[in-house]
């Protein structure tokens, strides 16, 4: 395990948090997932979905990165700091789209 899975397992920690606070505040059964220019959402994703689909994709990606780190080396750069910047951007993203998904009434 490299230092760099503490970060990851503890943006997957705060992401099972953010979904248990933020799935009962959430009243819609679709939340929106991405916003156009003009601020209003562009397209919507079940609630479910939305929720704790993000745990499997950050999972899958933490998988790629653990292959294309063993079977493929001299093609792999920056394993540990690739880890740490995408479990912040991954648990960032998430708490934004579900503290939008609260405040819309």
């Amino acid at each position: 395990m490299l230092p760099a899975d503490y970060a990851f397992c503890l943006a997957l920690a705060l992401v099972v948090t953010f979904n248990l606070y933020f799935g009962p505040r959430i009243e819609r059964e679709r939340v929106a997932m991405q916003w156009g220019r003009n601020g209003e959402p562009t397209w919507y994703a079940p609630k479910w979905l939305a929720m704790w689909g993000m745990i499997v994709f950050m999972a899958a990606v933490r998988l790629f990165i653990w292959l294309a780190s063993t079977y493929a080396p001299q093609r792999v750069h920056g394993v540990e700091l690739g880890i740490v910047i995408f479990s912040v951007i991954a648990a960032g993203s998430h708490l934004f789209v579900l503290m939008k998904s609260r405040a819309a009434r």
